[in-house]
């Protein structure tokens, strides 16, 4: 998987959030997207995923060299974020095996396995609604991280995480297969400390108010 970005800006009227920005995204690589509160992380997050169309400039995923029309691109993602919500009359079990029919897990993965990676397991049967807000972010990840697509975002992962909860997200994303794209928006170091790329979005707000 890979994402080529040119010329890429984002504007909500009357300012731009970010502008120009060329880069290229490459398979089987970690990428920190990196700022402040505000700077504009979630908002390429989002772009990168499909879901926000940027103001100027054009993404371009491709998969095998061929190009994805952006329509499809959700069939090559996995996204997770605090903000994004669960379906909470769903206890864990349904809420797995709901996600599995339509991304399913990396090697086949049974939905009891999937529970036992999560360290959930004695929580199968409790409805989501329920759960303390580290138990639902450590879902969201899991659900993310473990199904079998391309390419991973994650947007400040280790939002309510506690200390095991943290060291867990660090284990996952050492796990992940050599081929997955794994594109993380934090400002905090500990989530990315492992990446070899950056990509500071102060250094495209600059360029906004060209």
């Amino acid at each position: 998987m890979k994402l080529v970005l040119n010329n890429i800006g984002k504007k909500f009227p009357p300012d731009w959030i970010f502008k120009k920005i060329d880069f290229q995204f490459n398979e089987g690589q970690k990428y920190a997207l990196i700022g402040p509160n505000g700077s504009g992380k979630s908002t390429l997050l989002k772009i990168l995923s499909g879901h926000l169309t940027p103001s100027q400039g054009k993404l371009q995923p491709f998969f095998n060299d061929t190009l994805i029309p952006l329509d499809q691109l959700y069939k090559y993602i996995s996204f997770a974020a605090p903000y994004m919500d669960l379906i909470e009359e769903f206890t864990l079990a349904e809420s797995v095996e709901f996600q599995a029919q339509f991304k399913p897990f990396r090697n086949k993965m049974k939905v009891r396995d999937f529970m036992e990676i999560l360290k959930l397991q004695k929580s199968a049967n409790k409805p989501l609604k329920f759960f303390s807000s580290g138990m639902k972010q450590r879902v969201k990840l899991g659900l993310a991280l473990f199904s079998d697509v391309p390419l991973v975002l994650l947007d400040e992962p280790t939002t309510n995480l506690d200390v095991e909860g943290a060291d867990w997200y660090s284990e996952s994303i050492s796990s992940l297969p050599k081929n997955t794209l794994l594109i993380v928006a934090s400002n905090t170091p500990s989530d990315y400390e492992s990446f070899d790329h950056k990509l500071f979005i102060k250094d495209y707000k600059k360029k906004s108010k060209a």
